[in-house]
């Protein structure tokens, strides 16, 4: 039995170059628009004397501390190999998404604490100004606007880590929409209204953040691609010229990679050459056409 590892191929690596650098350019705008949320809310708080769209600014800044999470995450994660780990960086995104799933979660409690104590010392605090209702207004559309146009760039570069931050986004703009009917129902006289609705987006929130981190932590535990995405890479393995047989089918989560590990059945009365170019064969082909970021090949005679 023999093994065949080769490099990335150029092509691969362009691939990833091109996925760093819309990754970096839809965080900077999210630092960008969550600076300028977080003053905007937190000033006409104050002015205002909305609790709810104080509460709002101080969650707009846990985005900016996802946003740096991401930013550094997908820096490491470009790392080239080196002693200390062999296999490359890009489990720092992983690791990123498992952070951005515990911070979901903490606001995700935080809300849901807040929300309790709100209701059970709800004693009819006087109506807000209704400036904090067009901030808040405000706020919601830029937060939507900024999560979809995040999740628009997570979807196209195939992002985990991305994903989870625009999911955040999205959180953002739920608790937006919770001051805003908060607001409301302050003008109107029904102050209750505005710990109920910050209770139920808690909720949400919490699942949200339950979800991304649990996927991430079976990440990190060299969970494998999904069965459909299994038999798509055992198909072209199988197409390859040159393969008569394939078992010991392996996969693990990389980032957003996958790393391959399999046996090809060849036949034994080749060449040791030809016998390689068949491994190397079907390894450029999982390459080409899967998200996979390395294939170790082991040729079996037969």
């Amino acid at each position: 039995m023999s093994i065949v590892d080769l490099n990335q191929p150029d092509d691969e690596q362009a691939r990833e170059m091109a996925r760093y650098e819309a990754g970096r350019s839809s965080t900077r705008v999210s630092v960008a628009v969550n600076v300028g949320l977080t003053s905007l809310q937190v000033a006409a708080g104050l002015i205002t004397g909305s609790q709810a769209l104080l509460a709002d600014g101080v969650h707009s800044l846990s985005d900016l501390i996802a946003d740096l999470v991401v930013l550094v995450a997908a820096r490491q994660s470009r790392k080239k190999a080196d002693a200390d780990h062999q296999y490359g960086h890009q489990r720092y995104e992983n690791a990123a998404s498992l952070a951005l799933g515990g911070l979901l979660l903490a606001v995700g409690v935080g809300m849901l604490i807040s929300a309790a104590h709100k209701i059970q010392v709800h004693d009819h605090p006087a109506p807000v100004h209704i400036g904090a209702l067009w901030v808040a207004l405000s706020a919601l559309l830029a937060k939507e606007l900024l999560f979809r146009y995040m999740l628009r760039v997570a979807q196209t570069v195939r992002s985990s880590m991305l994903i989870a931050n625009a999911w955040h986004a999205r959180s953002d703009a739920a608790s937006s929409l919770v001051v805003a009917v908060g607001i409301v129902g302050s003008l109107f006289g029904y102050t209750l209204l505005d710990p109920v609705a910050a209770a139920v987006v808690g909720l949400l929130v919490l699942r949200m953040g339950w979800r991304f981190f649990w996927a991430a932590l079976n990440d990190l535990m060299d969970r494998a691609v999904s069965m459909e995405e299994m038999q798509a890479i055992r198909s072209t393995l199988s197409d390859t010229p040159g393969v008569l047989g394939i078992h010991d089918l392996r996969t693990r989560r990389m980032g957003d990679f996958a790393q391959v590990d399999v046996h090809l059945e060849i036949d034994g009365t080749l060449s040791v050459t030809e016998g390689h170019a068949i491994a190397a064969a079907a390894r450029a082909s999982v390459l080409a056409r899967h998200h996979v970021l390395d294939v170790m090949v082991h040729v079996d005679p037969v």
